[in-house]
């Protein structure tokens, strides 16, 4: 029995429905389901509570020596990354009095966060944003209330921010596509290096085979789907599930790799140290 992690989010209830439930062959393998967002995954993963999770790309930079990442069930894409938001326009101009809602120390949204704010306007400036962390549902609703300046929006908030009366000030995915001109590697799959490579083969292709049985049978997940999702317009997950499970969530080739590797090099290169896990669970 393996542990085996992944988010309440529309994508990856909509990749492993057919897992969860049974509806294709399992090769004889067994999984203990365990859905909880993917910050908590991350930090279940340090501790080395999940033997196959979905984590964060940030996150993976401090679990590569334990696990491996794997080529199918990832959250690859073009400019489908978090988003800044804020109740109206405003100036990076004073960044001491600043003060951001962010979904989480170790996701790759606080990472790329990071980077785009050390390369637009540099080290002095980011050190002065004051940076608050909390659950990423709860994020919107803050800054309309006035607690932040801006949040960091992930998940179904890119589709979503404009019902909450807020206005965009910088699309991350967007931005790191013109930047590098590689996909956005925002999170994956990984796996425990004690498992047995041919195992991780059969993980992997187990993966290929739930996305593919969903896609065919989209109208049978769609409840499990519902149930755990924290938006449950049909065209929103309709939406998050169209942008984030891409040809890349089948495979993530070569270019993704490069991708996944620029990202985690890219903050090294910049000098960003200040990533380190809050603790274990």
């Amino acid at each position: 029995m393996m542990n085996l992690g992944f988010s309440p989010c529309p994508n990856d209830t909509y990749i492993f429905y057919a897992l969860v439930h049974k509806k294709i062959d399992l090769k004889g393998l067994e999984f203990n389901f365990i859905i909880e967002d993917v910050e908590t995954l991350n930090q279940l993963a340090i501790s080395k509570k999940l033997d196959i999770s979905k984590v964060s790309s940030h996150a993976y930079f401090y679990l590569k020596e334990d696990y491996v990442f794997l080529r199918s069930g990832a959250a690859f894409g073009r400019e489908c990354g978090p988003l800044i938001v804020a109740k109206e326009e405003f100036s990076f101009k004073k960044p001491e009095h600043l003060k951001i809602a962010v979904p989480g120390r170790l996701t790759t949204a606080f990472l790329l966060l990071k980077i785009y704010l050390l390369s637009e306007f540099g080290a002095m400036f980011i050190n002065k944003i004051k940076y608050v962390f909390m659950p990423f549902n709860e994020i919107m609703n803050a800054v309309k209330e006035g607690d932040f300046h801006a949040g960091l929006v992930i998940h179904e908030g890119r589709f979503t921010y404009i019902d909450w009366g807020l206005v965009k000030i910088a699309d991350l995915g967007q931005w790191w596509d013109e930047y590098t001109g590689l996909p956005i590697p925002l999170g994956g799959i990984i796996a425990r290096k004690e498992i047995a490579p041919h195992v991780i083969q059969i993980i992997e292709d187990l993966i290929g085979k739930s996305v593919k049985y969903a896609r065919n049978n989209f109208d049978e997940a769609l409840p499990f789907i519902k149930k755990h999702s924290q938006e449950l317009n049909d065209k929103v997950i309709t939406q998050h599930i169209s942008l984030y499970v891409n040809s890349y969530t089948l495979d993530i080739g070569d270019e993704g790799i490069k991708a996944l590797n620029e990202l985690l090099a890219r903050a090294e290169r910049l000098g960003i140290k200040t990533f380190l896990p809050l603790g274990k669970i």
